[in-house]
């Protein structure tokens, strides 16, 4: 099955309704047919434009650190920004489609309306297939600038003291909308830390710290008889032919010359990409997109098939074993470790989670990583984070617990932050904190799993969204084996 989209807003729409009603701040909230109705373009899937944090008023306090701690390294992973539709073929499919049925005289008014929709698609949008938009790019400038502004203690310069530049390690998928989601990161970033001192890389031996999963390759442990079940209900919940009558002004002609499935759900994933499009990318003509070829009910319906796909193949799903998830472990991996030689430079001893002093001059204060939607969904179920840690075996409930535009919107990122007080004999255990989409995350992690559980092995332990670094790296080196 491919990955089919469903939209119906452009971004700057779907940016406010999102924070509106507190999703954006609230990963938790749950969502029923009646919100996703008042609020259809979130059935974008992951094609959804970043939920910025700060719109329409939305909460984005962040929680005070514990007495004395400050905070010294983030380790950081991003989807890439909102794109161009991934498939050249798909808008030259909708367009050539729709011209033989204009030739033959088969387009209702309203077909003929969206023909010209799709020419402009076909000719403009076809060879920027798969690029970043300048909305991706903004995407990741906004989160680089909340990041330099919510721990400007991490930036102010190795050792605290701003005798040296921080520096700051950033990673890309070969991707070219990964690596340019990067540099207007870094560019953003140093537009705010102008001293700050960059590596950028991007190469295939940096691949298995990004994302391991690919599409091309199988998905046989997705396919079993306990999903299929459940999905089929989904997918006879959707009905084709509303739409095309929309646009074919003859049944009979669609039935012969139309294949109704590619043709329906082809036009729902550029419908779905539309959202992140540029509005000065339509040359000074009047943005377009596909609202009036559906209903919210009928994107309703599709969009539900849709979550239940991306939950079968990369998320917490007991249907299909939760082995979708297992793909996040090499990048959790590369994680920890980097996070260890951060630990490691800043006390300049050995990692124990608890002397960490100064900072060597060579050590990141910030790794950065730019991947796909394939590396953060499993990663954030691997990690049972709550937005992404519900295991559901009804479908036709998933998306009262499980929603994919919470996910993996574009942009859609994890930040781990790392805090530390004292110095030497007086150094505190180094403590951590979890936020995704900029959102402050409740982790699984207890507190003492990294000792023996003994007198003492709870002691002094801080409160959430807060943990001890030997707990959580404990906590997930087990998971991630």
């Amino acid at each position: 099955m491919k990955h089919i989209a469903i939209s119906s807003a452009f971004a700057t729409i779907a940016v406010a309704t999102f924070c509106a009603a507190g999703l954006g701040t609230a990963p938790l909230a749950q969502t029923n047919d009646s919100l996703m109705l008042a609020h259809h373009e979130w059935t974008a899937s992951g094609y959804s434009v970043y939920p910025e944090p700060g719109r329409n008023g939305s909460n984005t306090k962040l929680t005070k650190a514990p007495a004395g701690y400050k905070p010294f390294y983030i380790s950081h992973y991003a989807r890439h920004g909102s794109r161009f539709h991934y498939s050249a073929d798909d808008y030259h499919y909708l367009y050539n489609t729709l011209a033989k049925a204009d030739s033959a005289g088969k387009l209702t008014p309203l077909g003929k309306s969206a023909l010209e929709r799709t020419r402009f698609l076909s000719e403009h949008a076809a060879p920027r297939t798969g690029d970043l938009t300048q909305v991706g790019v903004g995407q990741h400038q906004g989160i680089a600038k909340r990041m330099a502004k919510n721990f400007p203690e991490v930036f102010r310069g190795n050792g605290g003291k701003g005798k040296s530049a921080p520096h700051v390690d950033a990673f890309a998928s070969t991707s070219g909308r990964c690596i340019v989601s990067m540099a207007a990161f870094v560019s953003e970033l140093r537009a705010n830390v102008p001293n700050v001192d960059v590596r950028l890389e991007s190469g295939k031996s940096l691949m298995q710290g990004i994302n391991t999963f690919d599409f091309k390759y199988t998905k046989d442990y997705a396919e079993t008889e306990a999903y299929h079940k459940e999905s089929d209900k989904l997918w006879k919940n959707i009905s084709f032919a509303p739409t095309l009558a929309r646009i074919f002004s003859d049944s009979n002609y669609v039935k012969k010359s139309v294949n109704a499935s590619d043709f329906y759900n082809k036009l729902y994933e550029i419908h779905g990409s539309m959202q992140g499009m540029d509005a000065q990318f339509f040359e000074g003509t009047q943005p377009f997109n596909f609202n009036d070829l559906f209903t919210p009910a009928e994107e309703l319906a599709r969009w539900k098939a849709q979550n239940a796909w991306w939950y079968s193949v990369l998320g917490s799903c007991p249907l299909t074993g939760e082995q979708g998830v297992t793909y996040g472990k090499s990048i959790l991996t590369n994680i920890l470790d980097e996070a260890d030689k951060a630990v490691t430079g800043a006390s300049g001893t050995a990692v124990s989670g608890t002397a960490v002093s100064g900072t060597a001059a060579n050590t990141p204060v910030a790794t950065l990583r730019f991947g796909h939607d394939t590396g953060i969904l499993p990663l954030a179920g691997l990690m049972q984070l709550p937005v992404a840690n519900a295991r559901v075996t009804d479908l036709s409930k998933l998306h009262e617990q499980w929603t994919d535009f919470k996910i993996i919107p574009m942009a859609a990122n994890l930040q781990i932050v790392f805090y530390k007080a004292g110095a030497g004999k007086n150094a505190k255990p180094v403590l951590v904190k979890v936020l995704y989409n900029e959102v402050e995350q409740e982790l699984p992690v207890p507190c003492g799993y990294a000792q023996a559980q003994g007198a003492g092995a709870k002691a002094n332990c801080p409160a959430a969204p807060y943990y001890r670094w030997d707990d959580f790296s404990a906590f997930y080196r087990n998971i991630a084996k």
